[in-house]
């Protein structure tokens, strides 16, 4: 078992008559890079902010290798933080960022330790430039290399890929992921968006409305969602509405077989869309005849919008491979919906 690092026990906050924090609890072990994932006005920067002590929770306690440090000032809780604005000093040079925290060491100590950290984040030459002649990428190395300085036994990180471009956020997702794990440093990081976290947490923790609605591994997150919520928010999804036959599920004129009975009598029906099947063998189960409405080209996947014949009007999606797209005479498919792939929700 690992060790626990950092543990949050029932942490509730409020904004007037806004909740922001509705009993959160997490254990995070030492090491592990978790993300908060959700919505904007979730919850999940505001619990980070309680865990730096920037804000206070009305109740609750946090706890660093099992000392509570819920009434501790930020000083005293040995972080680091790097802020979605990155927050660096225009008028002090990369060098001075840096070191701006570490002002109780000497000089040549200090020297030394900014010369290692911009080593670390690969801005050696940058030492005597100013903010302004860099990138938003580079701004962003600064301010992870002036968060880790101190050596802090923590890293706090609130949507730190936010303000960059699509390929420069993906290939700076792979090197904090891989400086994380060199450093063992525990993190905690922020972010509304489901491919940062699925690309670089070790445990997603979702949050909705103030509350942890499930908090797994990316995998476990993606294939078995555990509320409706975390199943719209991750990823595509199908939804059917349907009422339970013992192990079939009507919708509309449609009888589908389920992997096994439950109590829930009607609800909803999630499938994600590379789990359709297209054309597929005649010996597949719950397989229907359907029409192909659009299908677009998104290089290494193919997403196929269709509508079964039995359900017209109720747009569904698959995504294939493009090497697997069938040789179509007109816009009639078979689908199938496999009964291991379907999900029951309220």
């Amino acid at each position: 078992m690992a060790t626990v690092d950092l543990q949050l026990r029932d942490i509730h906050k409020g904004f007037g008559a806004f909740k922001a924090l509705d009993g959160v609890s997490l254990d995070v072990a030492a090491g592990e890079l978790v993300c908060l994932l959700g919505p904007s006005g979730c919850g999940k920067t505001t619990l980070l902010r309680c865990i730096a002590g920037l804000e206070h929770q009305d109740r609750g306690q946090i706890y660093r290798s099992g000392r509570d440090v819920s009434a501790m000032p930020p000083q005293a809780r040995d972080y680091g933080i790097l802020f979605q604005s990155y927050a660096l000093f225009p008028n002090l040079t990369v060098a001075q960022n840096v070191g701006y925290g570490l002002a109780n060491q000497g000089r040549e100590s200090m020297r030394a330790r900014v010369g290692e950290m911009l080593d670390m984040v690969g801005l050696a030459g940058s030492a005597e430039k100013f903010p302004a002649q860099l990138s938003g990428g580079q701004q962003q190395r600064v301010a992870l290399a002036r968060a880790l300085a101190p050596n802090p036994s923590l890293l706090l990180l609130d949507e730190p890929m936010s303000a960059l471009d699509a390929r420069v956020r993906e290939h700076l997702c792979g090197e904090l992921r891989n400086l994380q794990r060199q450093l063992g440093i525990t993190t905690l990081m922020v972010t509304h968006n489901q491919d940062e976290a699925m690309l670089m947490a070790d445990r997603i923790a979702v949050i909705n409305r103030g509350r942890v609605e499930q908090y797994a591994l990316p995998k476990t997150i993606y294939n078995a969602p555990a509320s409706a919520f975390v199943a719209e928010f991750v990823g595509q999804g199908n939804w059917l509405p349907f009422e339970r036959e013992g192990v079939r599920a009507r919708v509309g004129g449609l009888s589908l077989h389920l992997e096994a009975p439950g109590t829930q009598t009607q609800g909803r029906l999630f499938c994600r869309p590379e789990a359709v099947l297209i054309n597929p063998d005649a010996e597949q189960e719950n397989q229907f005849s359907a029409r192909m409405r659009e299908m677009t080209f998104l290089g290494n996947r193919c997403r196929l919008r269709f509508e079964l014949d039995e359900l017209p009007g109720h747009a569904l999606l698959a995504e294939i491979a493009p090497e697997s797209m069938p040789q179509l005479r007109d816009d009639h498919i078979r689908v199938a919906l496999p009964a291991r792939s379907l999900q029951v929700f309220a």
